[in-house]
């Protein structure tokens, strides 16, 4: 049975990717987070049918040990925006020096394993349209952003089997604290689900000879594509006015760079991986809201100036 090492797994994609995984009943699973509420209660139904370790990247020894005799490692753990832009040391603090931990083990231990590395479509900077190929186009400022390329380089040089996944606007639930509210208004966005993204993932363990050694965009294509504007207003009518969209709009830059992507579909060619659209997002986020009467009664003023400007 082959085994499959999953970083940041009580993230929204991680969770995901451990469902899928157990859903294909062919690998044995390690988990590994930071512990923390949020985590542990995330993370807490699997806790039987999963390896779950709660320790952190920087831990030298715990990633030695945990990288020597996986197969693959899916490497979703990081600092998510705004406090990665906020706190500029911190990407480099947690995220680089976490992979570089990281990838001395698996050089040292097991040179032989496959390193998916979820990167951020945001690399490519202010640009309408991009493809794999493009330029990054960043200030010194994108702290988020230049941290996720220099790992991306760091592991094109020293890791043997990689595949570096550049995530776009990843759509879940606002309650597990991980949508992106800090993205231009009328920026085109093509978006995935965090249910896509988790599949994505472990359809690509069956296909490593045709991703080895490259960079992928993982989107969801045109059923995911719209204004942010547009996308925000229907979470803020169905989830709410929040604490951290308040924050965000007041004092956070908008510079979660978003993109509609010229190679949007070769990943899907190979993985084919989607099964959302907008429409299902919102579908599966009524479905999961309840309560919350009183943040959407106060969320109708900003949804109302949201549609108006839309119009």
């Amino acid at each position: 049975m082959k085994k499959v090492l999953v970083t940041g797994a009580g993230g929204s994609i991680g969770v995901n990717v451990i469902k899928y995984l157990l859903s294909e009943g062919k690998y044995e699973i390690t988990a590994l987070d930071l512990r923390n509420k949020k985590s542990q209660k995330r993370l807490k139904r699997y806790r039987r049918r999963i390896n779950l370790i709660y320790g952190d990247m920087n831990d030298s020894v715990l990633m030695d040990a945990l990288v020597r005799d996986h197969d693959y490692i899916i490497h979703l753990a990081g600092i998510m925006p705004p406090i990665a832009d906020i706190k500029h040391n911190l990407s480099e603090m947690i995220d680089y020096k976490g992979t570089e931990n990281l990838i001395k083990a698996i050089n040292m231990f097991n040179p032989d394993a496959y390193l998916f590395f979820a990167s951020s479509t945001t690399i490519y900077g202010k640009v309408p349209k991009a493809n794999c190929k493009t330029k990054p186009k960043l200030t010194s400022l994108d702290y988020y952003s230049n941290t996720k390329l220099k790992i991306e380089h760091l592991i094109a040089s020293k890791v043997k089997n990689y595949s570096i996944i550049r995530l776009p606007l990843v759509l879940t639930n606002p309650k597990n604290g991980a949508f992106m509210y800090n993205v231009k208004l009328n920026s085109q966005v093509e978006a995935i689900t965090d249910n896509d993204a988790g599949y994505l993932f472990v359809s690509a363990l069956n296909h490593t000879k045709e991703l080895n050694q490259k960079n992928w965009n993982a989107t969801g294509g045109a059923d995911t594509t719209n204004t942010y504007r547009y996308i925000l207003a229907n979470v803020l009518k169905i989830y709410g006015l929040s604490f951290k969209y308040l924050l965000t709009l007041l004092f956070v830059d908008k510079n979660f760079y978003s993109h509609t992507y010229e190679d949007s579909d070769d990943l899907e060619h190979i993985l084919e991986f989607r099964s959302d659209s907008l429409s299902s997002y919102y579908m599966r986020l009524k479905r999961t809201v309840k309560g919350r009467h009183i943040a959407r009664f106060l969320a109708k003023p900003f949804i109302l100036v949201l549609n108006r400007k839309q119009k």
